[in-house]
């Protein structure tokens, strides 16, 4: 059996050795290919599948673009990819001899996304960890994306491949954190701040989803889930900006005609985007 080599042994004999040195060496930071500028990349992750998080990024990348800002969206959910659907952008990509062109939404935001590589748009990706995890640095570093302000990362949910690879091996600036009013989706979603904090990624905010129901004949607020957890959330783990957004059938409604886009937030997102 091959010896584990201590990080102070190390002789760089990897074929004799058993050590994963993923896990004591960071990687180095990828660049963008040479006709591409990203200023700020922002993070948008949950420790918890659905509280909404692609859904958010939609939304922050939508207000971004409507203050004027050039944006991006990498979809790193690889195998579960639905934000080309809610912009309403389809297939087949283009390459070029410096990479891939990305699909541009009719309010100018670029999409990268494996459904917009598939035949089908509703063909499984089957993929394990290691090809994943190499999508996802081809999507940052092999796609033309121009000149960015800003490029949001939609994460999958969890703390595994995906997202050590995204924070580990992509400039990143800071996370959004989503999660929604109930006490085991906090403690799931912690799993990943505290993660991030680990790796020396700074939490820029945190968005409750599906925070309450205001009814419409009345105006009251219904707290569908329970009562919000926002703010406890975000002094437990001293995160600076907080935001909430209510269940709104119109959302879904937006997202399914490929509209998202065109939600009316009313100031919801307002201090997280001045945040990042």
């Amino acid at each position: 059996m091959p010896e584990q080599q201590s990080p102070a042994t190390c002789g760089h004999n990897c074929g004799g050795c058993s050590s994963d040195c993923s896990e004591r060496t960071a990687p180095a930071k990828l660049t963008p290919n040479s006709v591409s500028t990203i200023n700020h990349v922002i993070g948008v992750v949950s420790g918890k599948g659905g509280v909404g998080k692609t859904l958010v990024t939609c939304m922050l990348a939508s207000e971004l673009r409507k203050r004027g800002y050039s944006v991006g969206i990498l979809d790193a959910d690889v195998t579960g990819p639905s934000i080309p659907k809610a912009f309403g952008v389809k297939g087949p990509l283009r390459g070029t001899e410096t990479g891939i062109n990305p699909a541009i939404t009719t309010q100018d935001i670029s999409i990268i996304s494996t459904n917009l590589l598939l035949p089908r748009e509703d063909d499984a990706v089957a993929w394990r960890g290691p090809v994943l995890t190499g999508i996802i640095r081809q999507f940052f570093n092999e796609v033309n994306w121009g000149k960015l302000d800003y490029l949001l990362v939609d994460m999958p949910p969890g703390t595994s491949d995906a997202f050590l690879t995204v924070m580990q091996t992509l400039p990143v600036d800071g996370i959004i954190s989503v999660s929604a009013p109930q006490g085991l989706v906090g403690m799931i979603v912690g799993k990943a701040i505290n993660l991030a904090k680990d790796l020396d990624v700074p939490v820029v905010g945190l968005v409750e989803n599906m925070s309450y129901f205001e009814c419409p004949d009345c105006g009251k607020r219904h707290s569908i889930f329970g009562e919000t957890q926002v703010e406890e959330i975000a002094k437990h783990y001293d995160i600076p900006h907080t935001a909430t957004l209510p269940i709104n059938p119109s959302f879904a409604a937006m997202v399914d005609a490929g509209k998202v886009y065109d939600i009316e937030l009313n100031g919801a997102l307002d201090t997280i985007i001045e945040a990042i």
